[in-house]
């Protein structure tokens, strides 16, 4: 469950930049979790949750964001939606297909209390 691992090195990225920035509270944090990212949502979801008591982030509003992944198809020269890393392209189904999005996780934004 690398979930757990994840939401670990999150807390401690914000914390870090609470110390670097000089904020005390983080009122929202934004996240995206693309769905070739190989990351279970509300496994993180929970483990940031079990975790964020007693940090800047003890009151913050957390979402993550699931977009679909697209992917390049070399063969056709064409963005199209993946599934699965090992998907044929759906137009020409020729492979393989490069991930140009979706698979990765990412901290979109974070918005902070001025104290």
């Amino acid at each position: 469950m690398h979930e757990v691992t994840l939401a670990q090195e999150i807390v401690a990225m914000v914390e870090a930049a609470a110390q670097r920035e000089h904020f005390t509270e983080v009122a929202r944090l934004r996240l995206e979790a693309g769905s070739l990212a190989g990351i279970e949502v509300g496994a993180l979801r929970f483990a940031l949750e079990s975790m964020v008591g007693g940090t800047c982030l003890a009151q913050a509003a957390i979402t993550i964001d699931e977009p679909q992944a697209i992917g390049w198809c070399s063969h056709c020269a064409t963005e199209v939606p993946m599934q699965q890393r090992m998907d044929p392209c759906p137009r020409c189904q020729n492979y393989p297909l490069r991930p140009v999005s979706g698979h990765a996780l990412k901290v979109l934004d974070l918005i902070v209390r001025d104290t």
